[in-house]
């Protein structure tokens, strides 16, 4: 097993989250990753520096228009001669027949929601995100590991081809499923996130060769509200090869698990390659973004689930927002994984983010 991070991706700090008509405090913070760092410090676990493999990969998912946009908007903003505020954050959404005249009228364009504002690091943050999420990729092909976890903050789910919104800016399930497709011709994604992955459905969503399947909370009045229904299939030649497995608000961890197997099952007929693992810990029972009740020991018996597919897997690290429990739900996520504390030769536990 190997996993990977970057400390740039902490440089990343919201200071707005608008949501459901009001201005709420942020909960996609650095202070999220460092208690999974500390998680990997407490078990002394070795923690790999992410690998810079340029653009390319990423624009094989996103338009370069919107990369365009993701790296160049918050400068854009700042140099206008009013007060725009310190992060981009639209409060117009047009996408059609939109000419992109001015940062608003791209922001309007390229941003789907008031949860994904762009501050001066933001893009330095996303970039490395991706990176990271690649390098597990690398993990698997070039050094033939079985398991290997990504600490992806900001995370992707979310992001559009040409879009960013509920937290998300770069895709980076979607990102590393096309790099494999060098190497792997049957992949699998398994989105075990609270929300529905909208950006990585429309992404696969006529393809065969990229199965998805996403258990989640109901999406009526939730985010991402339009898409994640039970009849979801994909279309064209994608059809039959997107499942989604839209959980009631209030689930039990039972019922949780009862969707969970249904879609592991699902996976398993497919017969993939590769699994890619979205991970979300905003399913625990006390998250504020929780629709269902899934207890820390939860998290171990679903890392047991995603390792029965029995291929190479990458697990991507992405919600979960009950901070002061995430050290302890990682670390019974990692003991499902059979990942556990090694002694440190110094007599004590340290890890490296640089």
């Amino acid at each position: 097993m190997k996993l990977f991070f970057h400390s740039e991706q902490l440089k990343h700090r919201p200071a707005s989250y608008y949501s459901r008509g009001k201005m709420r405090e942020p909960q996609e913070k650095p202070e999220r990753m460092h208690e999974l760092l500390q998680t990997v410090a407490r078990l002394n676990l070795p923690l790999s520096t992410a690998k810079d493999f340029g653009t390319k990969p990423l624009l094989e998912v996103h338009t370069l228009g919107y990369l365009n946009f993701l790296q160049n908007a918050h400068k854009e903003w700042m140099d206008l001669p009013d007060d725009w505020g310190e992060e981009v954050l639209s409060n117009i959404f047009v996408r059609e027949n939109n000419r992109e005249i001015g940062i608003l009228a791209k922001a309007a364009k390229y941003l789907a929601d008031g949860s994904a504002p762009i501050g001066k690091d933001t893009w330095t943050s996303v970039y490395w995100s991706a990176q990271t999420a690649l390098s597990c990729a690398e993990a698997l092909v070039q050094e033939n590991e079985q398991f290997a976890i990504g600490l992806t903050r900001p995370a992707g789910h979310h992001a559009r081809k040409d879009g960013a919104g509920g937290f998300c800016y770069i895709n980076n399930a979607a990102v590393v499923a096309q790099y494999l497709k060098q190497h792997y011709s049957r992949i699998a994604i398994i989105d075990t996130d609270m929300h529905h992955g909208q950006g990585i459905q429309e992404i696969f969503y006529d393809r065969p060769d990229v199965l998805y399947t996403s258990v989640h909370g109901d999406p009526t009045n939730f985010y991402p509200v339009v898409t994640g229904f039970a009849d979801g299939y994909g279309i064209d030649q994608g059809y039959g090869y997107n499942k989604n497995f839209p959980m009631p608000h209030g689930s039990s961890e039972k019922t949780f698990f009862e969707h969970i197997d249904q879609a592991i099952n699902f996976v398993k007929l497919f017969q993939p390659e590769v699994v890619i693992h979205v991970m979300g810990f905003d399913v625990y029972v006390d998250d504020p973004q929780a629709k269902c009740a899934v207890s820390t020991a939860g998290f171990e018996k679903l890392a047991e689930k995603i390792k029965s597919v029995g291929v190479p897997t990458i697990s991507l690290i992405e919600g979960g927002y009950c901070i002061e429990k995430l050290d302890e739900n990682f670390q019974s996520f990692l003991k499902g994984f059979d990942i556990h504390s090694t002694p440190s030769k110094a007599g004590k536990q340290e890890v490296s983010a640089t």
